[in-house]
C-alpha cells in the first residue's frame, strides 16, 4: 500500500512537471506568435520584411511540433526568426522613408533649381528691358541733338539770309537818299534857273564897264 502510494505521488509529480512545462511551452509559443502577428498587422511595418515573416512563421510551426528534447534550440531559432522579421521590416521601412527624403531633398533641389533659374531670367529680361530703355533713351538723345543741330543750321541760315537782306535794304536805302538827294539837287538848279528866266530885261543886262568916253 506504501509503494503504490509512492509510485501514485511521483506519477502526480511527473505529470504535473509534464503540465508546468507544456504550459511553460504554449507560453513561449504564444509570446512569439503574438509578437509576430503583431508585426504582421502593424499599418507601417506590416507591409515589409514578408519573406522574413513567413520564416518566423515557419519557425514557430516547427516549435509547435518539436520535441522537448530538441525545443529549446527550436525555440531559440523561432525567437531569432521573429526578431530577424521586425529588425528587416524596420530596417526596409527606414529605407523606405530615406529613399522618401532622398526624393524630397532631391525634388526640393530641383524646384531649387528651378526658382534659381527662373530669378536669372528675370534678371536678364530686367537688364535687356534696361539696356533697351538706354538705347532708346541714346536713340532719342541723338535725335533731339540732330535736331537742335538742324534748328541751329536752320537759325544760322535765316541770320544770315536776315543779314544780306539788311546789307540789301541799307544799299537800297542808301542809294534812295542818294537819288533824292540828286532830285532835290536838281529841282534847286531847275527852280534857280526858273528865276532867272522870270527876271526884268533890264535886271538881264550887263552893267556898262565904266571907260572912257
Amino acid at each position: 500500500m506504501k509503494r503504490w502510494t509512492i509510485l501514485s505521488l511521483a506519477l502526480a509529480a511527473a505529470l504535473a512537471c509534464g503540465t508546468a512545462s507544456a504550459a511553460k511551452d504554449d507560453i513561449d509559443l504564444a509570446r512569439l506568435t503574438t509578437s509576430l502577428d503583431q508585426l504582421a498587422s502593424d499599418p507601417v511595418l506590416g507591409h515589409y520584411a514578408m519573406a522574413e515573416q513567413a520564416r518566423a512563421r515557419d519557425a514557430l510551426a516547427r516549435l509547435a511540433d518539436a520535441r522537448s528534447k530538441e525545443r529549446p534550440h527550436v525555440l531559440y531559432l523561432a525567437e531569432r526568426r521573429v526578431d530577424l522579421a521586425r529588425a528587416a521590416a524596420q530596417l526596409q521601412d527606414a529605407q523606405a522613408k530615406l529613399a522618401k527624403l532622398d526624393r524630397e531633398h532631391d525634388q526640393i533641389m530641383l524646384e531649387s533649381a528651378r526658382r534659381d533659374a527662373e530669378a536669372a531670367r528675370m534678371e536678364l529680361e530686367r537688364q535687356r528691358l534696361q539696356y533697351q530703355l538706354a538705347q532708346e533713351e541714346t536713340q532719342r538723345l541723338q535725335q533731339q541733338g540732330m535736331e537742335a543741330a538742324q534748328a541751329a543750321e536752320q537759325a544760322r541760315a535765316e541770320a544770315e539770309r536776315a543779314r544780306k537782306l539788311a546789307a540789301a535794304q541799307s544799299r537800297v536805302a542808301h542809294a534812295a537818299k542818294r537819288e533824292a538827294a540828286l532830285a532835290a539837287e536838281a529841282a534847286r538848279a531847275l527852280r534857280s534857273q526858273m528865276e532867272q528866266g522870270d527876271a526884268p530885261p533890264e535886271a538881264k543886262k550887263p552893267a556898262k564897264k565904266k571907260g572912257r568916253p
